[in-house]
């Protein structure tokens, strides 16, 4: 390669001599002709000739033109070629040699003369007269030294760039020569020959079509297999994928270049398995390469795969979509709508009225309820969704459910027994073009809870045999999530049913303050929330909220428990902080006795309560959390202030004493309790929870309800995951003209003093006829007061719905009653006192006890 380009390079080289050298040829002519034309057509020159002496004029001439022209001679001849001028002067008047005739006639004319300058390149040019005769001629001419220092002076850079050319050429062709042997892998032509051939017959000759793509989405190459299958034309290399008259979901993967394993294209008549990969070099991409496999004969098997898949999705989705909720009418709706329009026009899915309430079902039973229906849209000839339907013991619904098998009627029009139902909704169904039918038993656990049925109408095939097997593995998959369902409504009703009957269904009448409540059980099931307003004596009364830990029939026992608890203590007129205490301790014992059984269902039952007392003749307020939220005061001015008792330790805890708050609460203000389900839930935490009770608090009109109402429409979450009991009091006051007091010496003999002043009290009051008993009632208490207490020692009546008589002391003894004998003299006053009146005790103070006896007033009397 080497030699042949220093051969071209050397040929090149000789060749642009040549040229050079005519290129200077011809310069050469040109400047002789130039300069003889101007020369023989100056100004003047015709006279000269004319002239006696020619040669004196004309020869200084020529040798200046000579000189400015840049040639070698200029030489004045007469007509015939003698000159008159001449650069040697010793040839004026020789005749110029060579032929003259051209000129001589008229013409310039050029030619190539050997002369004492060697070869020159002359130019002859006549002097005309103004007759057009020639008078004279011209000749101008270059030798040949000039024209050939010319061509010596471009040889060096003719030469030096044949040289570089030689060098660039050969380092390229050393180049070319390397990259060549990189890219056939160092094989030799005979080796690349046979490569090529064995991969022309190769690809040609293999039974699965081929075609490459470039990036640019040309076809590269098809090979005769491909050209086959997809029916290319001859010139179909080279064109763009959009001008190839392809299957449109083939032309879009091969436009893709994306990667695809054996995807099914459809081709005309044949089904082909198409399988597509990016082509690489280096690292580089160049296109991709697609293989065509003929699968038409699969085409059978490919369609029974395809509604195998289809049948499989369908029961994968009814495992998902079926069973969402533990609601047994929502599981029979998805049931139905899962099926619609995959596998049937219309499903209808009826159940036992015993299973939609969650209780057992009963063997024998056909009357059903029209629990879910799906269909087209258009409306359903079918029976309504909640109808009560009674099925003839000769229709397909009856036989299924009372042989617990499916029953297929793939031709319902020829079904007596189906037809015999209702022959007029019958004709009906079947104008509507309803056709054929699966009935299926919904039975899990061996209970059967009601059919399920599909009918089909748009499809023109009829249910078969593997249709029914499909439809068996839909509802039997379903009916279990409807059991669940069942199961969990009928515990839920239990859990509701035993919440309910141990909340209090009615609060009791008291004169201290005007409540409102309200409850909203959790959605997910019920709690353990409650709240109680308990009357205490001295015209007190005890507002109540708890929250027991966790859902479910565990928490509402437990809440039922503390209730009563909490009203046995209230009964001993027990501080809010000692109530709590002893309600810590039953908590406590109620872990340990749950652990010791071994009880799965409990665990540690833990509970939050809050506990107020409230005094109408003080207008005092006590209270005592054990980690309840805070409860809220609004004032009546409308003001909203959160108390802060010092929280104790949820209920169970144990070992931590329990503080009270005490204070003043001014007549007309609304004591808010509630539980945390109010403020702390999953649309919003804590601190969001009580700026929205308090906005809402502040909007509350003055009455219990309208704070109520105000306070759900407010603050009431979305969805309640918890239970809400919220409980609004708004306290009275009991002034002078309800309330009497009067302090007692320590002297037996002011007894029967204390006695006039009641009755002259009662008699202001209108109480009269209650005077008698009263009467009796103060002296036993004064009396046992005096005899057995400490001073200071005070009576005081209370006038509200009842009458009531209090005297305390400083001594913390406490009377009790007995049963005393026949030969005793004494032991009988409590007897009375306890046989006069409605309800009588004791509750200690710090500064000693009290003793109170309550008495139902008349009718009649005028009260608060």
């Amino acid at each position: 390669m080497v030699t042949i380009l220093f051969f071209v390079v050397a040929a090149a080289g000789v060749g642009l001599i040549v040229q050079l050298r005519h290129e200077k040829e011809q310069e050469a002519w040109n400047r002789a002709m130039t300069a003889a034309a101007a020369f023989a057509n100056s100004p003047g020159i015709v006279e000269a000739l004319k002239s006696s002496d020619p040669s004196a004029r004309l020869q200084p001439l020529t040798e200046k033109a000579r000189a400015q022209a840049g040639v070698d001679f200029i030489v004045v001849a007469d007509n015939r070629g003698f000159r008159y001028t001449q650069p040697d002067p010793s040839q004026i008047g020789t005749r110029v040699f060579g032929d003259i005739s051209p000129a001589a006639e008229g013409r310039p004319f050029k030619d190539k003369q050997v002369g004492n300058l060697g070869v020159q390149y002359r130019a002859m040019v006549p002097v005309l007269d103004k007759d057009g005769s020639v008078i004279g001629l011209v000749l101008s001419g270059v030798g040949t030294e000039k024209v050939t220092a010319l061509i010596n002076s471009r040889l060096p850079v003719l030469l030096g760039s044949a040289a570089l050319g030689l060098v660039v050429a050969t380092g390229g062709a050393l180049l070319v020569s390397k990259r060549l042997r990189r890219q056939t892998h160092g094989l030799e032509p005979t080796d690349l020959t046979r490569l090529y051939e064995h991969h022309d017959a190769v690809l040609h000759s293999v039974r699965e079509g081929v075609l490459i793509v470039d990036r640019g989405q040309r076809l590269l190459l098809a090979n005769d297999e491909a050209r086959r299958l997809l029916d290319l034309p001859p010139d179909v290399e080279g064109q763009h994928i959009d001008a190839i008259n392809l299957a449109m979901t083939i032309a879009e993967l091969l436009a893709s270049g994306r990667e695809a394993t054996d995807e099914l294209h459809a081709a005309g008549e044949r089904l082909l398995a198409v399988n597509q990969r990016s082509a690489h070099w280096n690292g580089r991409p160049l296109g991709t390469v697609a293989t065509l496999r003929d699968t038409t004969e699969l085409r059978a098997l490919a369609g029974q795969a395809g509604i195998a898949r289809e049948r499989l999705k369908l029961l994968y989705d009814a495992s998902v979509s079926v069973g969402n909720t533990l609601d047994v009418t929502s599981t029979a709706e998805e049931l139905a709508r899962v099926s619609v329009p995959r596998f049937a026009d219309f499903a209808a899915v009826d159940l036992l009225d015993v299973v939609l309430q969650g209780e057992e079902p009963l063997s024998g039973h056909a009357d059903l309820r029209r629990a879910a229906t799906a269909g087209r849209k258009g409306g359903s000839p079918l029976y309504a969704q909640g109808e009560l339907v009674h099925f003839l013991s000769s229709t397909p619904q009856a036989l299924c459910l009372s042989r617990r098998q499916s029953v297929l009627e793939p031709v319902l029009s020829e079904a007596a027994g189906w037809r015999a139902q209702e022959p007029v909704r019958s004709r009906k169904v079947l104008e509507e073009g309803v056709h054929s039918l699966i009935t299926v038993p919904v039975q899990a656990r061996g209970t059967v809870m009601g059919v399920a049925s599909f009918y089909r109408s748009q499809c023109r095939d009829s249910y078969d045999e593997e249709d029914l097997s499909i439809a068996e593995e839909i509802v039997g998959r379903a009916a279990v999530c409807i059991d669940n369902a069942r199961r969990y409504t009928r515990e839920h009703n239990t859990a509701v049913s035993l919440q309910r009957s141990l909340l209090p269904r009615g609060l009791p009448e008291q004169n201290a303050v005007e409540v409102a409540h309200r409850y909203l059980p959790a959605q997910a099931g019920v709690s353990g929330d409650w709240f109680d307003v308990i009357p205490l004596s001295g015209a007190r009364v005890a507002l109540v909220v708890g929250d027991v830990v966790g859902h479910g029939l565990h928490a509402a026992a437990t809440m039922g428990r503390l209730r009563t608890a909490v009203h046995n203590f209230s009964a001993l007129d027990l501080a809010p902080d000692e109530l709590l205490t002893h309600l810590d301790d039953l908590v406590g014992r109620l872990d340990q006795e749950e652990d010791a059984a071994g009880f799965s269902g409990g665990g540690f039952v833990g509970a939050t309560c809050l506990y107020a007392i409230y005094d109408p003749v003080t207008r005092r307020c006590i209270m005592a959390d054990a980690g309840h939220p805070a409860p809220a005061l609004v004032d009546p001015e409308g003001a909203v202030t959160f108390l802060a008792p010092l929280p104790g330790p949820p209920l169970g805890v144990g070992g931590h004493p329990f503080e009270t708050l005490e204070l003043d609460v001014p007549e007309g203000s609304r004591l808010v309790l509630y539980t945390d389900g109010l403020v702390d839930n999953r649309d919003h935490d804590l601190e969001e929870g009580m700026r929205l009770l308090h906005e809402a608090l502040l909007r509350g009109g003055n009455s219990p309800e309208e704070t109520c109402d105000a306070v759900f429409d407010g603050a009431l979450p979305d969805q309640a995951t918890d239970d809400i009991a919220l409980l609004v009091a708004r306290t009275c006051a009991l002034d002078a003209q309800h309330v009497a007091t009067w302090d007692v010496p320590a002297d037996p003999a002011v007894v029967a003093a204390m006695r006039e002043v009641v009755m002259e009290r009662l008699s202001q009051w209108g109480l009269d006829e209650t005077a008698f008993a009263t009467e009796l009632i103060i002296s036993e208490l004064v009396t046992n007061a005096i005899r057995y207490g400490h001073a200071p020692i005070q009576l005081r009546l209370l006038r509200q719905r009842t009458l009531i008589c209090e005297v305390s002391d400083a001594s913390s003894t406490s009377p009790h009653l007995r049963r005393a004998a026949v030969t005793d003299e004494g032991g009988r006053g409590l007897f009375l006192v306890a046989q006069l009146t409605h309800r009588w005790g004791t509750r200690y103070s710090a500064r000693g006890k009290t003793i109170w006896a309550e008495q139902l007033l008349p009718a009649a009397a005028p009260s608060i």
